[in-house]
């Protein structure tokens, strides 16, 4: 766990961002840093390969799908180290060619995410990245879309996850985060 207390160190809070009353964890003081990084992602790995293939039914993973924007930072890195393909998540008319959507709430109003159709293949294993677990609503999101397409997501990942908002407990998969914050 020593890695875990690493990375949380350098957690960068800036109190009363993006509005008055919340502590915003900044990741980027980690992605600035070669060999936090290199521990973050190597950490991650260790996680899917030690824990999340080795009770799937297949026993590897296919896609790892990536959230808007700072899962594209993450997932692709993920993906090349397990031989998976990598599909990114983005807001509404960010990407080209047929995609199918899913309508997700954020805390003044709803947002649609979208994925190409033929990102993902019907049976096809799926872990899903991100920075941050809030209330769930955009990982959600994602899940419904690896749901239509036939995929079937193993688990979602996150660096930090806001465990006082019981964001997890909408997905249809186990979470996965290194460091939880109860305020």
């Amino acid at each position: 766990m020593a890695d875990v207390q690493y990375l949380r160190s350098l957690l960068a809070e800036h109190p009363d961002f993006p509005k008055k009353g919340i502590v915003f964890l900044d990741i980027f003081p980690i992605l600035r840093d070669p060999v936090a990084f290199e521990t973050l992602i190597t950490h991650l790995v260790h996680h899917i390969t030690s824990h999340t293939i080795p009770n799937s039914p297949s026993k590897k993973i296919d896609v790892v799908v990536g959230l808007d924007a700072r899962g594209f930072l993450l997932g692709p890195i993920i993906a090349l180290r397990l031989g998976a393909a990598f599909v990114p998540v983005r807001k509404r008319g960010k990407l080209p060619g047929q995609c199918v959507s899913a309508t997700y709430e954020k805390e003044y109003g709803e947002d649609v995410f979208e994925m190409q159709a033929e990102g993902i293949k019907p049976g096809q294993t799926v872990v899903v990245v991100d920075d941050l677990i809030a209330t769930g609503g955009s990982a959600k999101a994602a899940g419904e879309l690896v749901a239509k397409q036939g995929g079937k997501t193993l688990e979602y990942l996150f660096i930090i996850e806001l465990a006082f908002l019981k964001g997890g407990q909408k997905l249809d998969a186990p979470v996965y985060s290194i460091v939880q914050s109860d305020d």
